[in-house]
Protein backbone atom coordinates (compact mmCIF):
# COMPACT_ATOMS: atom_id res chain seq x y z
CA UNK A 1 0.00 0.00 0.00
CA UNK A 2 1.53 3.57 -1.08
CA UNK A 3 1.53 6.06 1.20
CA UNK A 4 2.24 10.01 0.35
CA UNK A 5 5.19 11.69 1.70
CA UNK A 6 7.43 14.71 0.87
CA UNK A 7 11.44 15.28 0.09
CA UNK A 8 13.40 17.88 -0.14
CA UNK A 9 17.36 18.21 -1.93
CA UNK A 10 20.20 19.44 0.20
CA UNK A 11 22.26 21.63 -1.45
CA UNK A 12 25.79 23.36 -0.88
CA UNK A 13 27.07 26.20 -2.78
CA UNK A 14 31.29 25.58 -2.74
CA UNK A 15 33.85 28.32 -2.56
CA UNK A 16 33.76 27.76 -6.21
CA UNK A 17 30.46 28.81 -6.71
CA UNK A 18 29.12 25.43 -8.14
CA UNK A 19 26.02 24.02 -6.57
CA UNK A 20 26.24 20.62 -5.56
CA UNK A 21 23.31 18.21 -4.52
CA UNK A 22 24.31 16.32 -1.49
CA UNK A 23 21.63 14.79 0.46
CA UNK A 24 17.70 14.05 0.16
CA UNK A 25 15.41 14.26 3.15
CA UNK A 26 12.20 12.39 2.94
CA UNK A 27 9.17 13.26 5.34
CA UNK A 28 6.68 10.72 6.87
CA UNK A 29 3.86 13.24 7.19
CA UNK A 30 1.80 10.99 9.29
CA UNK A 31 4.25 9.79 12.24
CA UNK A 32 6.70 12.90 11.89
CA UNK A 33 9.64 11.16 11.21
CA UNK A 34 12.42 12.28 8.71
CA UNK A 35 13.87 9.66 7.01
CA UNK A 36 17.43 11.49 5.93
CA UNK A 37 21.12 10.67 3.27
CA UNK A 38 24.18 12.58 3.06
CA UNK A 39 26.87 12.59 0.80
CA UNK A 40 29.95 10.91 2.95
CA UNK A 41 32.65 12.71 1.52
CA UNK A 42 30.92 16.50 1.71
CA UNK A 43 33.59 17.73 3.35
CA UNK A 44 35.31 17.84 0.68
CA UNK A 45 33.42 20.26 -1.48
CA UNK A 46 33.98 22.98 0.67
CA UNK A 47 37.09 21.98 2.94
CA UNK A 48 36.62 25.41 4.62
CA UNK A 49 33.25 24.58 6.21
CA UNK A 50 34.89 21.36 7.21
CA UNK A 51 33.74 21.51 11.03
CA UNK A 52 30.35 22.44 9.76
CA UNK A 53 29.90 19.80 6.86
CA UNK A 54 31.29 16.44 8.66
CA UNK A 55 29.35 16.27 11.73
CA UNK A 56 26.08 17.41 8.95
CA UNK A 57 24.31 13.89 8.63
CA UNK A 58 24.97 13.06 12.29
CA UNK A 59 23.37 16.81 12.92
CA UNK A 60 20.73 16.56 11.21
CA UNK A 61 19.60 13.47 12.19
CA UNK A 62 20.04 14.39 16.19
CA UNK A 63 17.87 17.31 15.30
CA UNK A 64 15.37 15.20 13.90
CA UNK A 65 14.39 13.18 16.90
CA UNK A 66 14.62 16.14 19.07
CA UNK A 67 12.62 18.10 16.85
CA UNK A 68 10.56 15.87 14.95
CA UNK A 69 10.71 15.79 11.21
CA UNK A 70 8.16 18.51 10.61
CA UNK A 71 9.72 21.49 12.61
CA UNK A 72 13.09 20.32 11.62
CA UNK A 73 12.18 20.93 7.88
CA UNK A 74 10.63 23.96 8.74
CA UNK A 75 13.14 25.37 10.45
CA UNK A 76 15.79 24.83 7.58
CA UNK A 77 13.40 26.16 5.52
CA UNK A 78 13.78 29.44 7.41
CA UNK A 79 17.18 29.55 8.51
CA UNK A 80 19.71 28.00 5.93
CA UNK A 81 22.40 30.08 4.54
CA UNK A 82 23.93 30.98 1.69
CA UNK A 83 26.42 27.45 1.97
CA UNK A 84 23.64 25.16 2.54
CA UNK A 85 20.06 25.12 1.33
CA UNK A 86 17.18 23.10 0.54
CA UNK A 87 14.88 22.93 -2.75
CA UNK A 88 10.78 22.91 -2.22
CA UNK A 89 9.25 20.08 -0.79
CA UNK A 90 8.53 17.32 -3.87
CA UNK A 91 5.23 14.60 -2.50
CA UNK A 92 6.47 11.27 -3.31
CA UNK A 93 4.43 7.86 -3.25
CA UNK A 94 6.12 5.88 -0.79
CA UNK A 95 5.97 1.86 -0.18
CA UNK A 96 9.04 2.05 2.01
CA UNK A 97 10.54 4.47 2.97
CA UNK A 98 14.39 3.33 3.01
CA UNK A 99 14.18 2.03 -0.67
CA UNK A 100 12.37 5.61 -2.08
CA UNK A 101 15.08 6.99 -0.02
CA UNK A 102 17.74 5.16 -1.88
CA UNK A 103 16.03 5.83 -5.28
CA UNK A 104 15.60 9.68 -4.71
CA UNK A 105 19.44 9.76 -3.47
CA UNK A 106 20.16 8.28 -6.58
CA UNK A 107 18.28 10.51 -8.89
CA UNK A 108 19.19 13.79 -7.18
CA UNK A 109 22.50 12.92 -5.92
CA UNK A 110 24.28 10.12 -7.42
CA UNK A 111 24.69 6.54 -7.55
CA UNK A 112 24.78 4.41 -4.21
CA UNK A 113 27.54 1.40 -3.87
CA UNK A 114 24.97 -1.58 -3.31
CA UNK A 115 27.71 -4.30 -1.47
CA UNK A 116 25.29 -7.65 -1.79
CA UNK A 117 24.44 -8.72 2.15
CA UNK A 118 26.71 -6.02 3.29
CA UNK A 119 24.59 -3.11 3.24
CA UNK A 120 21.80 -4.48 0.63
CA UNK A 121 19.47 -7.55 0.33
CA UNK A 122 17.83 -8.63 -3.19
CA UNK A 123 14.11 -7.71 -2.98
CA UNK A 124 11.67 -10.30 -4.73
CA UNK A 125 8.62 -10.29 -6.65
CA UNK A 126 7.21 -12.00 -3.85
CA UNK A 127 4.52 -11.23 -2.29
CA UNK A 128 3.02 -12.86 0.49
CA UNK A 129 -0.37 -12.80 1.69
CA UNK A 130 -1.24 -11.90 5.17
CA UNK A 131 -4.85 -13.58 5.08
CA UNK A 132 -5.01 -16.75 3.41
CA UNK A 133 -2.91 -17.82 0.11
CA UNK A 134 -2.20 -14.91 -2.15
CA UNK A 135 -2.84 -15.83 -5.59
CA UNK A 136 -0.18 -17.59 -8.07
CA UNK A 137 3.04 -16.08 -8.67
CA UNK A 138 6.21 -16.01 -10.26
CA UNK A 139 8.98 -14.61 -8.23
CA UNK A 140 11.43 -12.73 -9.69
CA UNK A 141 14.16 -10.60 -8.32
CA UNK A 142 13.52 -6.85 -8.71
CA UNK A 143 15.94 -4.69 -6.72
CA UNK A 144 18.28 -4.39 -4.32
CA UNK A 145 17.56 -2.71 -1.39
CA UNK A 146 19.39 -0.64 1.57
CA UNK A 147 18.42 -2.30 5.04
CA UNK A 148 19.78 -1.06 8.69
CA UNK A 149 23.27 -0.72 9.93
CA UNK A 150 21.98 -2.44 12.90
CA UNK A 151 21.15 -5.46 10.64
CA UNK A 152 23.56 -8.26 10.63
CA UNK A 153 22.99 -9.62 7.01
CA UNK A 154 23.50 -12.97 6.06
CA UNK A 155 23.46 -14.61 2.15
CA UNK A 156 19.74 -16.28 3.18
CA UNK A 157 18.43 -12.90 3.80
CA UNK A 158 15.86 -11.13 1.53
CA UNK A 159 13.12 -8.63 1.28
CA UNK A 160 9.72 -9.77 0.26
CA UNK A 161 6.68 -7.43 -0.69
CA UNK A 162 3.50 -8.64 2.57
CA UNK A 163 -0.05 -7.67 1.01
CA UNK A 164 -3.26 -7.74 3.23
CA UNK A 165 -4.00 -6.84 7.09
CA UNK A 166 -3.75 -10.41 8.90
CA UNK A 167 -0.63 -9.71 10.53
CA UNK A 168 -1.37 -5.93 11.39
CA UNK A 169 -0.27 -3.84 13.47
CA UNK A 170 3.21 -5.45 13.42
CA UNK A 171 3.58 -6.15 9.68
CA UNK A 172 1.24 -3.30 7.87
CA UNK A 173 -0.51 -3.98 4.32
CA UNK A 174 1.74 -3.03 1.53
CA UNK A 175 5.25 -3.00 3.68
CA UNK A 176 8.40 -4.06 2.46
CA UNK A 177 9.41 -7.08 4.89
CA UNK A 178 13.31 -8.75 5.71
CA UNK A 179 13.42 -12.63 6.15
CA UNK A 180 15.88 -14.82 6.68
CA UNK A 181 16.53 -19.12 5.07
CA UNK A 182 16.96 -21.49 6.28
CA UNK A 183 14.78 -21.41 9.53
CA UNK A 184 17.01 -22.57 12.25
CA UNK A 185 15.71 -24.27 15.40
CA UNK A 186 12.15 -25.19 16.27
CA UNK A 187 9.41 -24.00 13.71
CA UNK A 188 7.29 -23.08 16.84
CA UNK A 189 6.10 -20.06 17.81
CA UNK A 190 7.90 -18.24 14.61
CA UNK A 191 6.28 -15.95 12.32
CA UNK A 192 7.20 -17.64 8.42
CA UNK A 193 6.70 -17.23 4.89
CA UNK A 194 5.40 -20.60 3.76
CA UNK A 195 4.47 -21.68 0.37
CA UNK A 196 1.18 -23.93 -0.76
CA UNK A 197 2.34 -26.18 -3.52
CA UNK A 198 1.86 -25.61 -7.06
CA UNK A 199 0.52 -27.90 -9.25
CA UNK A 200 3.51 -25.78 -12.08
CA UNK A 201 6.97 -25.94 -10.77
CA UNK A 202 7.46 -22.30 -11.98
CA UNK A 203 4.48 -20.36 -9.71
CA UNK A 204 3.35 -21.04 -5.95
CA UNK A 205 0.98 -18.94 -3.56
CA UNK A 206 2.41 -17.74 -0.18
CA UNK A 207 1.33 -16.16 2.82
CA UNK A 208 2.79 -14.91 5.98
CA UNK A 209 1.67 -16.39 9.61
CA UNK A 210 2.74 -17.50 12.93
CA UNK A 211 3.26 -21.49 13.10
CA UNK A 212 2.34 -24.19 15.58
CA UNK A 213 2.21 -27.64 15.63
CA UNK A 214 1.18 -30.66 17.73
CA UNK A 215 3.16 -33.62 17.77
CA UNK A 216 2.19 -37.08 18.37
CA UNK A 217 4.57 -40.11 18.93
CA UNK A 218 3.83 -43.47 16.36
CA UNK A 219 4.05 -47.01 17.54
CA UNK A 220 7.51 -47.10 15.96
CA UNK A 221 8.68 -44.55 18.25
CA UNK A 222 8.81 -41.76 15.67
CA UNK A 223 7.74 -38.18 16.37
CA UNK A 224 4.88 -36.66 13.42
CA UNK A 225 2.79 -33.87 13.14
CA UNK A 226 -0.40 -34.15 14.36
CA UNK A 227 -1.65 -30.62 13.38
CA UNK A 228 -0.08 -27.88 12.09
CA UNK A 229 -1.93 -24.37 12.40
CA UNK A 230 -1.36 -20.99 10.97
CA UNK A 231 -2.16 -18.10 13.05
CA UNK A 232 -2.86 -14.46 12.03
CA UNK A 233 -1.83 -11.84 14.70
CA UNK A 234 -5.07 -9.54 13.55
CA UNK A 235 -7.93 -11.07 15.49
CA UNK A 236 -10.69 -10.27 12.66
CA UNK A 237 -8.80 -13.18 10.93
CA UNK A 238 -9.47 -16.37 11.70
CA UNK A 239 -6.11 -19.29 11.64
CA UNK A 240 -6.43 -22.24 9.59
CA UNK A 241 -4.85 -25.83 9.24
CA UNK A 242 -2.49 -27.41 6.81
CA UNK A 243 -1.62 -30.93 6.29
CA UNK A 244 1.79 -32.48 5.78
CA UNK A 245 2.78 -32.13 2.08
CA UNK A 246 0.42 -28.99 1.19
CA UNK A 247 2.82 -26.85 1.68
CA UNK A 248 6.74 -25.43 2.25
CA UNK A 249 8.38 -23.42 4.64
CA UNK A 250 10.56 -20.77 3.00
CA UNK A 251 11.91 -18.15 5.47
CA UNK A 252 12.18 -16.70 8.77
CA UNK A 253 10.04 -13.67 8.81
CA UNK A 254 12.49 -10.80 10.92
CA UNK A 255 11.05 -7.42 10.64
CA UNK A 256 9.28 -4.79 8.30
CA UNK A 257 11.51 -2.69 6.27
CA UNK A 258 10.40 1.06 7.19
Amino acid sequence: MLCDAEYVVLELRAPSALIHKIGVLLLDPFSGRLFLRVRDDVAVLAPSERCVLEPLAEDLASKAVEMGGEKLLAWLEDSLSNVLRITDRVRVAVDSFTRVLDRLFEQHVGNLKVLPFRTHLPLYSLRAAAGRFGEEQVVEPEDWVRVPESLRLTEGMFVAHVAGRSMEPRIPDGSLSIFRTPVVGSRQSKILLVELLAEREEAARYTIKRYTSCKTQTADGEWAHESITLHPLNPEFQPFGLSNGEFRVIAEWLQVLE
